[in-house]
């Protein structure tokens, strides 16, 4: 059974896709920000899904590099190999976290640390393990909603917007995920990103848009054939909207801007 690592576990397609994965009998790693909820997770699941008869828990800030670092050694200590990574944990445009700028534990833009950088540090302090547990993928949860990095103003200082904002962090992702798999034989690690679905009635959703588009499962299904077909063994740097390959903006594409995103990337990360 694969070993599969989720950040975002305890609400919303992470919790959704908990259930899931656990159903198709991976052994998982499951991040939250809290314990009592990843431990009514774990129970929920019982002894499907997990390390030794129940789903390991990770617990972490992701707002905070330095928890983002223990929650990677976490995850080392937990297992011996890990299969797929799953960045879902994510800061919407607005609320529940708010629509005017805030800054993470280490002073950057929230929704750019949250959502990018720390999906960006957890793969590089992750990548050995992938590597060493070959073929593995990494899975990263992106949007549609996308927005142009502007590198001047990476941090949004001026004319600061949540919506941009959100954008800019998930072509973050998306440009990432591009530049990784460019790098890593395909044979080792795929590197894939995707919008999962549109207006899933999430808490971010239905707190700032007040309704749905799709079910839950859309997106569930969507992660979790990245994740785990077969029919995807050696498919890397593509982008899905659901589970149809498409095109992102075309920053993502332009390795110049891959280049200056991964250093600086490497900088704020430390």
């Amino acid at each position: 059974m694969p070993t599969v690592f989720l950040t975002g576990a305890t609400d919303g397609l992470g919790r959704a896709l908990a259930h899931r994965l656990a159903a198709d009998g991976a052994d998982l790693i499951l991040h939250g920000r809290s314990q009592q909820r990843l431990d009514e997770l774990a129970a929920e699941l019982g002894g499907t899904g997990g390390l030794g008869g129940k789903p390991a828990t990770v617990l972490a800030d992701l707002a905070d590099l330095a928890q983002v670092r223990k929650l990677a050694a976490d995850v080392r200590a937990a297992t011996g190999r890990l299969d797929v990574f799953v960045s879902n944990a994510g800061v919407g445009s607005g609320e529940p976290d708010g629509r005017e700028r805030r800054t993470s534990a280490d002073g950057y833009e929230l929704r750019f640390a949250v959502n990018y950088l720390a999906g960006f540090l957890l793969t590089e302090e992750l990548l050995p393990l992938l590597r060493g547990s070959a073929p593995a993928r990494i899975v990263y949860v992106a949007s549609l909603g996308q927005a142009p990095l502007d590198f001047d103003d990476l941090q949004l200082t001026k004319n600061y917007n949540g919506t941009r904002a959100y954008g800019q962090s998930k072509l973050a992702q998306i440009m990432s995920g591009f530049e990784l798999a460019a790098r890593l034989p395909a044979a080792e690690v795929t590197v894939n990103s995707l919008h999962p679905a549109t207006y899933m009635p999430t808490k971010m959703v239905l707190q700032e848009i007040g309704h749905q588009v799709d079910d839950l499962s859309t997106g569930v299904e969507a992660v979790r054939r990245l994740a785990l077909d077969p029919a995807l063994t050696g498919v890397t740097g593509r982008f899905f909207d659901r589970q149809r390959e498409t095109r992102p903006n075309p920053q993502a594409a332009d390795p110049s801007a891959q280049a200056r995103l991964r250093a600086a990337s490497l900088t704020l990360v430390g």
